[in-house]
């Protein structure tokens, strides 16, 4: 399965669990979008609760906050990530004043996927529920096997945040082993 996501706003070098969570509210709604088109709409089921009839669960709650990532160790997936990432500086400013490309890419690595403490949420966010749960796609980032990236400048008029940025993230499943659930997720 393969999709694109994108994203445009500030992705700074170093963020704290305020700018992760708007990052990941900025994409949860593609995510959510997924859910609706083939073949995950066969899937919901791993959108509910372990119970009768229901043996596996991609739902993490954190704290009350209830997650819905896509890759998932419970589904024995993996991600392979496209970017395309465009700033509004020269390209080829690998390590500038805006901050290197690696922090920045873990700053959205650590956006994808869903928190594993309650220190990495907003204060103040409302708790999202089993019927209306966040939508990330990552598990955990170990869960990402491959990246590729590409940078160029924006041509766009400056923005009020110098870490301002456009990505275009290619998103192609891979599985570490093939299951009755997740097989038609990589076909």
């Amino acid at each position: 399965m393969r999709f694109t996501l994108t994203f445009d706003g500030p992705l700074p070098p170093s963020a704290g669990a305020s700018v992760k969570q708007e990052i990941r509210e900025a994409l949860h709604p593609q995510l959510k979008e997924l859910w609706s088109h083939e073949p995950l709409v066969h899937d919901h089921k791993f959108l509910e609760p372990i119970g009768p009839g229901n043996d596996i669960s991609v739902l993490t709650n954190v704290d009350g906050h209830v997650f819905a990532p896509l890759v998932s160790q419970r589904l024995w997936l993996l991600a392979e990530l496209t970017i395309s990432m465009l700033r509004p500086e020269p390209p080829g400013g690998i390590v500038t004043n805006q901050g290197d490309i690696d922090n920045r890419l873990k700053t959205l690595f650590d956006a994808l996927r869903a928190p594993t403490t309650s220190q990495e949420i907003k204060p103040g966010v409302r708790p999202s529920s089993v019927q209306d749960p966040l939508f990330t796609l990552l598990d955990d980032d170990r869960l990402i096997t491959r990246v590729s990236v590409e940078t160029d400048r924006l041509l766009a008029p400056p923005t009020a945040s110098p870490f301002y940025t456009r990505l275009t993230i290619g998103v192609a499943l891979t599985a570490s082993r093939v299951t009755y659930g997740n097989q038609n997720l990589i076909a």
